[in-house]
């Protein structure tokens, strides 16, 4: 009996140093040092403004044309509300409280939304990545004038499968089309997906293309290096910001982990008759950027990324070349962006160090979190 248990054991301990091995060579390891991108400041600190103040961190936002502010709180975080309006300063959970939890009969409800976009017929979009397509990766839209659910879709699993993370998305000015990044943390398969709302049909595009893959480099966010679990896990994510012109031309797009910047055009992506070689030749390397997890774009071309290693959102105009445009002392990871209605450009802050598989009680003991906004060099559109 002795010697069964011993086998056995030995036995469980093989199988979970082969389990630590193979997550280690999928997922572990380590990087190179990112080069630093940092310029002259354009703004200074006090451009910058704090817009809310939360207990938990947000991941995304959203600002409308007449200035209602939304937030997801980070899915990382494992959040018991996770969409958001700042009333009076305070985070009020939208459109309810029964939104943000499973609910009966099959109902839709929020489950690990991250991403939410405000399109140009003032529906708010929440993406729901499903807990890496395991579960229902799934888009919905409220009208803002009645803040009823409009459109709910779930994703098929052959566009957003097991292993995949839908986690930022972009919207065309009809509200048909949405640009959707698929950063695939686990199958390692990122992608582009062309949704199109009015035939409810999807596409992958570009998937494991060079553009949307991450690079070999390491994550410093202002001295703190992202390698979860004591290195097993190497955070060093693949394709994540994206941008849409306002003219509707071209998406810009890139991996977080990467030191490039890339566009394609919309008619290319939407055009389903071009191959997956002829859509990846038209693919153009515009500039070279910062680490970032969101872009946002005004009405002359300018760039704004969030620099994630700086704890700034730097620029890049039409001359291809990143600076640093504005930090703020309390910025730790600027995440989602969107401009608002105001013409401040809003930016959600959501401190990636303190939640990326972190316990909830050091998430709690690192808030504060906050929304800040400030003045960009040029008008947008709002929501986006």
């Amino acid at each position: 009996m002795k010697r069964f248990f011993l086998w056995g054991g030995i036995g469980i301990a093989a199988l979970i140093l082969s389990f630590v091995a193979v997550f280690y060579a999928m997922f572990g390891g380590t990087g190179k040092p990112f080069p630093s991108m940092a310029t002259a400041q354009i703004l200074p600190d006090s451009a910058m403004e704090i817009v809310a103040t939360l207990p938990e961190p947000p991941g995304n936002i959203a600002v409308s044309s007449d200035n209602r502010v939304f937030v997801t709180y980070h899915a990382e975080s494992r959040p018991e509300n996770k969409v958001l309006e700042i009333v009076n300063g305070k985070p009020v959970p939208y459109p309810n409280e029964e939104f943000q939890h499973e609910r009966p009969n099959n109902a839709p409800f929020f489950d690990q939304v991250f991403n939410i976009r405000i399109d140009r017929q003032n529906r708010l979009w929440t993406l729901d990545h499903g807990f890496h397509g395991s579960k229902k990766p799934r888009l919905m839209a409220f009208d803002l004038a009645t803040n009823k659910l409009v459109y709910d879709v779930v994703l098929p699993s052959e566009i957003a499968g097991v292993g995949s993370y839908i986690q930022d998305m972009q919207i065309d000015s009809a509200g048909e089309h949405i640009y959707i990044a698929d950063i695939g943390v686990v199958a390692k398969k990122p992608a582009i997906i062309v949704y199109n709302t009015k035939t409810r049909t999807a596409r992958r595009v570009l998937e494991r293309h060079a553009s949307v893959m991450e690079e070999p480099y390491e994550i410093n966010a202002q001295g703190r290096k992202m390698y979860p679990l004591g290195g097993l896990f190497w955070m060093h994510p693949a394709l994540d910001p994206i941008a849409l012109d306002k003219r509707g031309e071209y998406l810009y797009f890139g991996p977080m982990a990467g030191d490039k910047l890339f566009r394609a055009r919309i008619a290319d992506l939407n055009n389903v008759a071009l191959t997956p070689e002829q859509l990846a030749s038209r693919v153009e390397l515009y500039a070279k950027k910062s680490q970032c997890d969101g872009l946002s774009m005004d009405m002359e071309d300018n760039i704004y990324l969030t620099s994630i290693e700086d704890g700034a959102i730097n620029i890049i105009g039409k001359d291809r070349k990143q600076k640093t445009l504005i930090k703020h002392p309390k910025m730790l990871w600027p995440d989602g962006l969107s401009y608002g209605g105001d013409g401040y450009l809003y930016i959600a802050d959501s401190d990636i160090p303190d939640v990326m598989m972190k316990s909830k009680a050091h998430i709690a003991a690192s808030a504060p979190f906050y929304v800040f906004r400030f003045k960009p060099l040029a008008n947008s559109v709002a929501g986006q």
